[in-house]
């Protein structure tokens, strides 16, 4: 099938109502599923995920992911992020705070994070830094960590 292009300004652009799905939208060939190494960033460090699905192009080598794929990308490389560095998992935080009788809004307030940060943990949808980690360690191993910080923090 071709795709029909129209101008916009000084530039061609596809028109991607006439592509088909699962085409290319750079050159219009058929994309062709693939397992494959895709970086992902986490906290600012570029996480290699091996044998990540996605499209790819054979022609110009375009890589699509579809939203599924997407998904399954970041939380593998949450996954992966989280191994290498040995930091406490999604359940572990929730079992921390609920065992501390603390709110998220009260632990994140606690450790002068956002509103949301806590949760987004909580539900796997970021993971903590490694000195946060380190903290939360603190607060669950060293007796009368809680009470300081309930003592000076803002």
């Amino acid at each position: 099938m071709a795709m029909k292009r129209r101008r916009a300004g000084n530039k061609s652009v596809t028109d991607i109502s006439t592509v088909p799905a699962d085409a290319c939208l750079a050159c219009g060939t058929r994309m062709r599923e693939r397992r494959g190494r895709i970086v992902f960033p986490v906290n600012g460090e570029k996480v290699s995920v091996p044998d990540a699905l996605h499209l790819r192009c054979p022609t110009d080598g375009e890589i699509v992911l579809r939203l599924d794929d997407a998904r399954h990308l970041r939380e593998r490389a949450l996954a992966l992020y989280r191994e290498k560095y040995g930091l406490l998992s999604s359940d572990e935080i929730r079992s921390l705070r609920e065992r501390l009788h603390l709110t998220q809004g009260a632990l994140a307030k606690l450790l002068r994070l956002g509103a949301n940060t806590i949760s987004r943990w909580e539900a796997g949808r970021n993971v903590q830094t490694a000195a946060m980690d380190m903290f939360l360690r603190i607060i669950r191993d060293l007796p009368g960590s809680l009470q300081y910080l309930r003592k000076h923090a803002a």
